[in-house]
């Protein structure tokens, strides 16, 4: 397969995953599973940041300090950008990833107020464009790690939809609906991939910094928004729960990519 190929295999693979995924949890009202969901997530967020994308990208820019200043700079810019609520990706109240942005909002003002879904759909558009820029960037620097960039997104997109679908469903929308409209947004993730393959298959010295930036926003997820909400469980048992299953996330990551290296030769 093209790289090219392989990008938008998984972009439309992973995107439509995710979403089904969290319809199925969302309209058996498994809201419960979300917790572990989140623990594993942050497990495959940080494996992938730590094992996989920021090792190529200071191998790919052959500059340590660069690159770690550009994660950086990346996290203070998610910082800004989810408090201008564009970045959120959890919003259910009974979610344990991080206080919901966009949900407090509907929250005040109606669940049953469509506004309030309208939010989510154009947040979540923007998070998926976004999700294919760094896709498509890893794919164009190697396809074992475009492979696991794309596997530790779907692990993060599942416990985010589950939010979105609870949202859509308590602000009126139904459930085929709330489908429809996830799957249409989840499209945009095959947009940003497609857009940023054009632009970067002629700036090539864009992709370590985009590796980098890649990163950033896996470590601040997994750090800044989804780890804050497992302390709110103090319990042991809950404790080595959360433990074993962020270890299973990275593992998952490790493992994957021994598994790509021997399919691919």
């Amino acid at each position: 397969m093209s790289v090219l190929s392989w990008i938008v295999t998984m972009s439309l693979t992973g995107g439509a995953l995710s979403v089904l995924a969290a319809a199925v949890f969302a309209f058996k009202a498994k809201a419960h599973w979300v917790s572990p969901l989140i623990s594993y997530a942050i497990g495959a967020l940080l494996g992938a940041a730590f094992l996989e994308v920021l090792p190529h990208a200071i191998t790919a820019n052959g500059d340590a300090v660069g690159t770690t200043a550009t994660v950086l700079g990346g996290i203070l810019i998610f910082f800004v950008l989810e408090k201008l609520v564009l970045w959120r990706h959890c919003h259910i109240e009974s979610c344990e990833g991080h206080e919901p942005h966009v949900h407090d909002h509907a929250k005040n003002h109606d669940h049953q107020n469509n506004r309030g879904g309208l939010l989510i759909m154009v947040g979540d558009t923007f998070h998926n464009f976004v999700d294919g820029i760094l896709i498509a960037a890893a794919f164009m620097e190697d396809i074992r790690l475009g492979i696991i960039t794309a596997l530790a997104i779907t692990a993060h997109e599942i416990p985010q939809e589950v939010g979105d679908f609870m949202i859509l469903l308590h602000s009126g929308y139904s459930k085929s609906r709330a489908l429809a409209f996830n799957l249409f947004s989840s499209l945009a993730t095959v947009v940003g991939a497609l857009m940023a393959y054009a632009a970067l298959g002629k700036m090539q010295t864009a992709v370590p910094a985009l590796l980098a930036l890649a990163a950033a926003s896996m470590i601040y997820v997994a750090v800044a928004d989804l780890i804050p909400g497992l302390h709110k469980r103090t319990e042991i048992k809950a404790t080595v729960q959360q433990i074993l299953l962020i270890v299973a996330g990275i593992a998952t990551i490790f493992l994957s990519h021994r598994m790509i290296d021997h399919f691919m030769g």
